[in-house]
């Protein structure tokens, strides 16, 4: 009987509600641990910050692709918006804003966030029913939570502000996300599908926010060893001085009025690995758990 009521009450909700009921328990782990409330404080070093956004580069770059594969597929069609949604082109600009011209060849790709990506390839080759759980928990995450990360972002790595590194959180096909969002979900609690597939969603949707955090597990272990890319680099956190070299508007030292300052765009003020694993680990935990639940 009690079985018989459970279904009813999920054939009655709509998918968006559902998984948002769903996620709840992985969102509130994500919500009470250190490092959202320390990115809140605009504590975060560029090292970091580079290093997820290369993550980020190849997650989306898969996830759009097997979108396009299925953009006619009635699982998907309803909630295709790639001009309003698609961010691999914007992830593309940050990264040769960080990285410079040569920056494919300078961005790592973790075996974590190789997992997520073959993940993505198969639910699109085979299951793309489930595709709309990725794209749900990323985007309209994003969309939500993409102001507030921006800002952060911005002012603790010192970033222009004229945008550059900074195109990943700027929606501008969408000019009302409030709006957009009520569309999306519309859309999306329209597609068809039986009770059996929306659980499959719904589990789909759990994983896919599981898989963004044993990336950064993963990119955990990277910084501690120092090295990007297989490379070594120096064990210095860094924050963003592009653009505006306080000790000018300072002036010169005492004695030092005759020297010249150099300083490069990556020149960085030192933290403890642990702060700076944590700030790090925080900007995929506030773009999801933050974003998500404010749609």
């Amino acid at each position: 009987m009690e079985t018989s009521q459970a279904h009813s009450s999920e054939r009655s909700k709509d998918l968006s509600e559902l998984m948002k009921e769903a996620t709840k328990e992985v969102h509130e782990q994500a919500e009470n641990t250190p490092f959202m409330r320390n990115f809140q404080k605009g504590q975060v070093s560029l090292h970091e910050f580079k290093l997820v956004t290369a993550s980020l580069y190849f997650i989306y770059s898969a996830l759009e692709e097997e979108i396009e594969r299925n953009k006619d597929n009635p699982v998907y069609a309803p909630v295709y918006f790639p001009a309003e949604l698609h961010r691999k082109a914007a992830l593309e600009e940050d990264l040769e804003y960080f990285y410079g011209s040569n920056w494919r060849a300078e961005i790592p790709c973790p075996e974590a966030t190789q997992k997520y990506v073959e993940r993505l390839h198969y639910v699109g080759k085979n299951q793309p029913e489930l595709l709309v759980a990725h794209a749900y928990t990323r985007y309209l995450g994003d969309l939500s939570g993409g102001q507030v990360l921006k800002k952060i972002a911005q002012k603790a790595l010192q970033l222009p502000a004229t945008g550059e590194g900074l195109a990943f959180f700027t929606f501008d096909g969408v000019s009302n996300a409030t709006k957009f969002k009520q569309l999306y979900r519309s859309r999306m609690n329209a597609l068809e599908m039986d009770l059996a597939t929306k659980k499959r969603v719904l589990e789909e949707a759990k994983k896919a926010f599981l898989l963004n955090i044993q990336v950064f597990e993963a990119l955990q272990e990277l910084v501690s060893k120092g090295q990007e890319n297989g490379r070594t680099v120096q064990p210095k956190a860094e924050l963003r001085t592009r653009n505006v070299n306080k000790s000018h508007e300072q002036g010169p030292a005492p004695g030092q009025e005759g020297k010249k300052t150099n300083r490069r765009p990556t020149d960085m003020m030192p933290i403890t690995r642990l702060v700076r694993w944590i700030l790090a680990l925080s900007f995929l935990a506030t773009t999801v758990a933050l974003g998500l639940f404010a749609m």
